[in-house]
Parts: structure tokens; C-alpha cells; sequence
């Protein structure tokens, strides 16, 4: 017989059905034995009569919570069962596998009448055991809304003319600047593990593919301890050809996100408010989005909420300006983006171009209050390019990737969304739950 998924189980009444899944919860009485099984579509109520079913007695007498099992039996309407209205009578039942008794508390357990509360386990436990905590109905649930959104992502540039590529992540020469990469020891020499896709991007400029964009990992190695950076994170990258400015690259960017939280909203908006609160609802934006200088937000900070920063700090956004900027936002626009223009020189990549000002036709984007993007037009003239890159002292390092603009290379502009980070905003979680793994610089297991 083949399987049935549970979350189709509503097609299948008054039908003999097999079910595989976890057990999700498990009561067992004299006469009744109540089972909850979990797939990754769903859960059903199991119910077996022990006098009819005596066969079944020494497999329920072993089960425990998360042991694995496949059961056939008749699904059945019922007004009784609130779990979906249905329940199946197994007829078998096959132990795929028993679990021990588990580790880790995935969830904080009430009290009641009979027993005290039970406090879940910390973040740190419940990484060490990830593939236990990873089968809660909110864990799974953000990773499904991560597949929805890269989805979205993937359809909406292949619809425009987008080629997916795949970069190489071992490099010669650290991708932004000289620091803060994984150096590793390649046969006779150094290489170094990729902070971005962004030379390879935008080697593909210069081979005239126009539109690419591409998922993979990034490495920072940054000894960062916030709830917002990890060591090693999936980015999606893309960039683009035949720009005029940054602004074809922002309203890029903008219309993509809008189209993305569209379709997330319609494919799983109900359940992320079921199971994580309507503080948590989708909100698809409008378009455009709200677009602010650097220096004017500082302005807004200071006269809306006696914000202020020393001189010196205003050529880049702090942490504190970046999360007073969303509620800046949702207080003037009403809206859950801002796009930042007007970056100093000296804070922004050697490769951004720059405008007669010498100011940087670059942008962060903020969302929530925190910085999900940076983008820009990319320089795509050799000699001003080498220039800057000599300005930072990284003319020798860079070397062969100015070569990619010395046979002819369109102007273009891109930028990268980290999709870790984007989950972890979708759920205001903890980076280290938004990744199916995180790593950090005190951890490299599971």
C-alpha cells in the first residue's frame, strides 16, 4: 500500500490508509491507547480498542515519544477529535524505531493538578540535540517558510530573465577585504573560504550573462556573540546589467520582497499567526519603499527621539540608529522597510561607484529594524576602480579580479539578502534557531 501524507488524510475517509510518522504523544490505558502521530504535513489522532485489537498489545507496551512507526487502518470522520476532526483505527501497527527517553525539553510544559511545570530546556541544549528540537511544530514550520521564500525568490528572477549560477566558495584572495575570512591550507599555498559571491557576480557581468543570481554559503570570521551573526550563513545574491543607478537596484530588491511575502503570507500566513502569535502576521509592503539619506535619518533620530551619535560616527549606521530606524519608519510611512542612501567612502566596498559627490551610489536595507542588505552600482570603469581599490590597500590582493574589467564589462549593480537572517526576523528568533545549523566561534557541532 503506499503511503498517505497525513495532511491529505481528509481525502482519504471512510478509506484503509498507511501512515508513517513520529509519535507525537502517547497515552495508554487499560482499555484505550491514544497515539498522536506527527509527519511533516501533520497530525492525526490514532485510536486503538485493546480488546479488538490484542495483536496490537505488545507494541504499545514499548512505544515511547518519538519513536518512529507505520500504521494502517480506516480513517474516520469525527466530531469528538479536535485534532482536525479525524481519527484512523490502526489495524497494525510496524516499530520502525524506539526512542530513548529524550534528552531535551523541546517546549515549556504547563503545570497542572498532578505535576509542577517544566521549564524547556536552554538554546544552547537544544542545539547540542538539534535533530530532537528540529521536530517541533514551529521549527518545521520556519523551514518550510524559508523553502517559500527562496522559492518565491527563485520565480521571480527566472521570470525576468535571471540565470541561476554557482560560485566557488575556495578563493585566492579574501572577497571585501583583508580580514575576517577563514584562511585554510590549499595543497602548497592559502586560500580562503568565500565572505560573498560578489567578484564572481560580477566576473559574470563581464561574460555578458546581464542577470544572475545565486544561493549558497558565506563565511565570516568574525568573533561576534549577538543574536543576529553566525560564522557561516546562506546568502541569495543577484546582480544585474545595464543599470542607470542604485536606484534600478533598490526598486529591483523592493518588488522582490513584496512578491516573496505575498506568496508566503498566502501559503503559510494563518499558520505562523496560529502557532507563533498575531505579532508575528505577514505583512506584505507597498511599494515604493520609503527611502532616507544617512544623514537626514540621524537628523530624524535626534529631532523624534533626542537620539544622537558623535560626528565622527555618521558616515555609517550604528546599531542603536538601525533599530530606532524602524520605528522611525512605521511612525512616518507605516511601513517595515527603509532603504538608506549616502554612505560615507570610507565605510562602503571599494567596488561601490560613486557619484560626483564621491559619495557611494550604494544603500543598506533595513527591515525591522535590522540591516537584511547591502547593494549598490558597482564600478565597472578599470582605472577609477583600480583607484579605489588602491585606496584601500588592496590593489595586489584584487588583482586578478580587475582584470575582469579591463576587456569591456556593462555597468551593473546587485546586492545580497542573508536568508538566515531574514527567518530569524520572519519569527523574531534567535540567529541560532533561524539556521538549520548555526555555527559560531565556540561552535562547530552537531
Amino acid at each position: 500500500m503506499e503511503r498517505t501524507y497525513i495532511g491529505k488524510i481528509k481525502e482519504n475517509l471512510e478509506k484503509e490508509v498507511q501512515l508513517s510518522g513520529f509519535v507525537d504523544t502517547f497515552r495508554n490505558t487499560s482499555a484505550m491507547a491514544f497515539i498522536v502521530l506527527k509527519d511533516i504535513t501533520g497530525k492525526v489522532q490514532l485510536t486503538i480498542e485493546k480488546e479488538k485489537h490484542p495483536e496490537l498489545l505488545d507494541v504499545l507496551n514499548v512505544l515511547t515519544q518519538d519513536s518512529v512507526i507505520t500504521v494502517t487502518g480506516v480513517a474516520h470522520a469525527s466530531e469528538y477529535v479536535k485534532m482536525g476532526g479525524v481519527e484512523v483505527f490502526p489495524d497494525s501497527i510496524t516499530v520502525h524505531s524506539i526512542a530513548e527517553a529524550l534528552p531535551i525539553t523541546r517546549e515549556y510544559i504547563p503545570a497542572t493538578k498532578k505535576r509542577p511545570a517544566v521549564e524547556r530546556s536552554s538554546v544552547d541544549q537544544r542545539i547540542d540535540y538539534r535533530w530532537i528540537d528540529l521536530r517541533t511544530d514551529k521549527n518545521q514550520l520556519m523551514f518550510k517558510v524559508q523553502t517559500a521564500m527562496t522559492k518565491a525568490f527563485r520565480d521571480f528572477l527566472l521570470e525576468r530573465n535571471f540565470m541561476e549560477i554557482h560560485t566557488p566558495k575556495l578563493i585566492a584572495a579574501a572577497s571585501e577585504s583583508g580580514s575576517d575570512v577563514f584562511e585554510v591550507k590549499y595543497f602548497d599555498r592559502s586560500a580562503y573560504l568565500a565572505q560573498s559571491p560578489q567578484f564572481y557576480k560580477q566576473m559574470a557581468m563581464a561574460a555578458g550573462f546581464e542577470r544572475i543570481f545565486e544561493t549558497g554559503p558565506v563565511f565570516r570570521a568574525e568573533k561576534s556573540f549577538t543574536s543576529k551573526h553566525s560564522t557561516e550563513f546562506s546568502g541569495f545574491d543577484l546582480e544585474f546589467s545595464y543599470i542607470k543607478d542604485h536606484y534600478d537596484v533598490m526598486n529591483m530588491e523592493a518588488e522582490l520582497l513584496t512578491y516573496m511575502l505575498k506568496q508566503v503570507k498566502e501559503q503559510y500566513g494563518e499558520e505562523i499567526v496560529r502557532l507563533y502569535g498575531p505579532e508575528m502576521e505577514v505583512v506584505v509592503p507597498t511599494l515604493p519603499f520609503p527611502v532616507v539619506k544617512l544623514r537626514d535619518l540621524y537628523d530624524q533620530l535626534e529631532k523624534c527621539y533626542g537620539f544622537t551619535v558623535p560626528e565622527s560616527e555618521k558616515g555609517d549606521l550604528t546599531t542603536e540608529a538601525e533599530r530606532l530606524s524602524y520605528r522611525w519608519v512605521k511612525e512616518h510611512y507605516n511601513h517595515e522597510f527603509l532603504f538608506i542612501i549616502d554612505y560615507s567612502a570610507d565605510k562602503r566596498a571599494f567596488y561601490h561607484m560613486r557619484d560626483e559627490r564621491g559619495v557611494p551610489m550604494g544603500y543598506d536595507l533595513i527591515w525591522r529594524g535590522v540591516e537584511i542588505t547591502t547593494g549598490a552600482q558597482r564600478e565597472h570603469r578599470y582605472e577609477i576602480l583600480k583607484k579605489q581599490a588602491e585606496e584601500k590597500g588592496l590593489a595586489e590582493d584584487v588583482k586578478f579580479y580587475l582584470d575582469f574589467f579591463r576587456y569591456g564589462c556593462p555597468p551593473h549593480g546587485g546586492f545580497g539578502l542573508g536568508i538566515d537572517r531574514m527567518t530569524m526576523l520572519f519569527f523574531d528568533a534567535h540567529i541560532n534557531e533561524a539556521e538549520f545549523l548555526f555555527r559560531s566561534p565556540k561552535r562547530l557541532t552537531p
